[in-house]
């Protein structure tokens, strides 16, 4: 109503303090809903006289005073909950704002539960309020095409919460039940407010389900179980008749599934067997392969390994996964190591699978996992010979300190990517090239050289057969760098004063002061970017301060796929290559022929006009 989330806060908590110092002497109303509304809607007309604006929103307000007395409408919330999730915000605002907002947790209890400090969750919030102010966004429910883009994003946002809660990133425990918890609260309100959407009934049986394990996923001392080994008999049966049901309401719906009704068709049949031997691998197999149709991400790829893995055996699974090693949204996810000693191990290649057991522990951030973990590489026969671990740490004391901080860093990202205890003996120059293509395919010239140099050096003082004899050097280009055009020749003085959504101004920015091609720009990718030096790693596209001040916002918390989003996800049926799709949100790069569109619709002129 008053189109600005701190404010409208402020005067709801007004609306409690009266409250508290007038129901104890007048007794509790018969509707305190309504008491409430009405207390603050009063708090807001006089605040809005005051600041003597929004004369059409004070008349507004004024007419609804005099009506009679109501409960708040459940629309209230659903539009609470697009706000907090809106696009303008980065996804760790989301998580934060919407905490606050629809869960009603302290942002020190949002600090406690996401292991961060209490005064970055304060500034998050903060920031969040003033970027939905700054952009206007309004507090009204979208409409058409919208909605379903936007719906994603508030399901995004819950998903995300429950996953941090189901298996925590960082910390001591493996989970954080009261995560789960909230975001089963906050699912199923959405179901109730909005039910004639299955993919709200999709996320909701696919938390009902997997938070039915929560109490089988771990040991006496904390220690993670496995799937496969958890006694089904802990599992919550009122949770996963719960999941069923919403299933069953998302199919009543017949449209067609989409990621979250597939993902919880995957749970449903791991439900239904009683035992591990039971569960129909087929189906899930068959489950992920229309999953990854929908959502090509990396991770739903290496789960769908897994699955096909349990289905036709592991040799078939490896070979999938090997394809994935050279993903770099997956070079420092600890699951694929771990997967990948699986499916060794089943394949009797124990020495093997210690090794990337022993890589995966020293990727997570979870001190359960890595316990579990190195408990699983303990138990299995080491590698013989030198480890790269002990001969690069041998090699970098030999060097001047700023040649070993520079060489360290190379030696840091073989390690991290082959295992620490990897044999010396076992390093290839395939296996170094693979690192390199993963890590640096993008890099300029002058890094690549530089960490080619690092290898080379290193394979030398080991006595290795040309460790660098696979990577080419590149040509590195000495001449001074092209400057964009100069502001005095470009035309749209006033385009930079226009209320712009931050991806536009972000996009305009860039081309103005980079002078790039169109399409090279909307080709880059979120880790194409050297943020520190203001230019892509392949150095044909440069920025200045203006560009550099909103790349940080547009990005967020995103470090892989295409820079520029479209407003929406694609249609299953439309779905796009998988470097054109974010493995994040789901939605892919947004394409010349709309940007040229938005542009000239807003401005009259083509993008080519930003370029002198």
């Amino acid at each position: 109503m008053v189109n600005d989330v701190g404010l409208a806060e402020e005067l709801a908590q007004d609306a409690l303090v009266a409250a508290l110092e007038q129901w104890p002497e007048s007794g509790v109303p018969d509707n305190p809903g309504a008491w409430l509304m009405t207390t603050a809607k009063r708090r807001a007309v006089d605040h809005i006289r005051r600041s003597q604006r929004l004369e059409r929103k004070q008349e507004q307000l004024a007419r609804e005073l005099d009506e009679e007395e109501r409960e708040p409408e459940q629309d209230d919330v659903l539009r609470l909950m697009f706000i907090s999730c809106h696009p303008v915000l980065p996804t760790a605002a989301r998580v934060a704002l919407t905490l606050r907002l629809l869960g009603g947790l302290t942002a020190a209890e949002i600090a406690r539960a996401f292991l961060v400090n209490e005064q970055r969750i304060a500034q998050r919030i903060a920031a969040a309020k003033q970027t939905l102010a700054e952009h206007r966004v309004p507090f009204d429910l979208p409409e058409g095409d919208e909605l379903g883009e936007r719906l994603s994003a508030v399901l995004g946002v819950i998903y995300l919460i429950f996953n941090e809660g189901y298996s925590a990133t960082s910390g001591a425990d493996l989970m954080r039940p009261g995560l789960c918890l909230e975001a089963l609260r906050l699912g199923r309100l959405l179901a109730e407010l909005a039910p004639d959407e299955p993919e709200v009934h999709g996320l909701v049986a696919l938390m009902e389900i997997h938070a039915s394990r929560l109490a089988a996923r771990t040991g006496p001392s904390g220690e993670p179980i496995q799937l496969h080994e958890q006694n089904r008999g802990r599992w919550d049966q009122l949770l996963i008749r719960r999941g069923f049901t919403a299933m069953l309401r998302a199919r009543e719906l017949r449209r067609p599934p989409g990621p979250y009704v597939l993902q919880a068709a995957i749970a449903v049949t791991h439900a239904q067997a009683r035992t591990a031997e039971a569960t129909d691998w087929a189906q899930i197999a068959a489950l992920y392969e229309a999953l990854v149709r929908q959502l090509p991400t990396p991770i739903v790829r290496l789960n769908r390994a897994v699955a096909i893995g349990r289905a036709q055996g592991p040799q078939v699974a490896l070979d999938l996964v090997d394809e994935l090693q050279a993903d770099p949204a997956l070079r420092d996810y600890h699951l694929l190591p771990s997967i990948r000693g699986d499916l060794l191990l089943r394949l009797d290649r124990a020495s093997e699978a210690r090794l990337e057991f022993e890589r995966a522990a020293s990727l997570t951030r979870n001190d359960a996992e890595r316990d579990f973990l190195l408990a699983r590489a303990a138990d299995l026969p080491a590698g013989e010979g030198v480890a790269l671990a002990d001969a690069a740490e041998e090699f970098l004391a030999t060097l001047a300190p700023a040649t070993a901080h520079s060489y360290g860093q190379t030696l840091t990202r073989l390690r991290r990517s082959l295992g620490g205890r990897t044999p010396l003996a076992s390093l290839t120059p395939g296996k170094v090239a693979q690192v390199f293509e993963t890590a640096w395919s993008t890099a300029a010239a002058k890094t690549w050289n530089r960490h080619r140099s690092a290898v080379k050096s290193f394979g030398e003082w080991a006595s290795l057969d040309d460790l660098a004899g696979a990577l080419e050097r590149r040509p590195e280009h000495t001449g001074p760098k092209q400057a964009g055009p100069k502001p005095s020749q470009r035309p749209l003085n006033d385009l930079w004063e226009r209320d712009l959504p931050l991806r536009e101004r972000t996009l305009y920015r860039l081309l103005y002061e980079s002078g790039a091609p169109i399409t090279t720009v909307l080709a880059l990718d979120v880790d194409d970017l050297d943020l520190d030096d203001r230019r892509s790693r392949d150095g044909k596209v440069a920025w200045r301060s203006a560009t550099a001040r909103l790349l940080p916002d547009l990005i967020g918390d995103r470090t892989r796929g295409p820079l520029f989003l479209s407003d929406r996800r694609p249609a299953p049926a439309r779905t796009p290559a998988p470097e054109n799709l974010c493995p994040d949100t789901g939605r892919r790069r947004l394409s010349y022929e709309r940007a040229e569109y938005l542009f000239k619709k807003s401005t009259g002129f083509t993008l080519h006009a930003l370029k002198g």
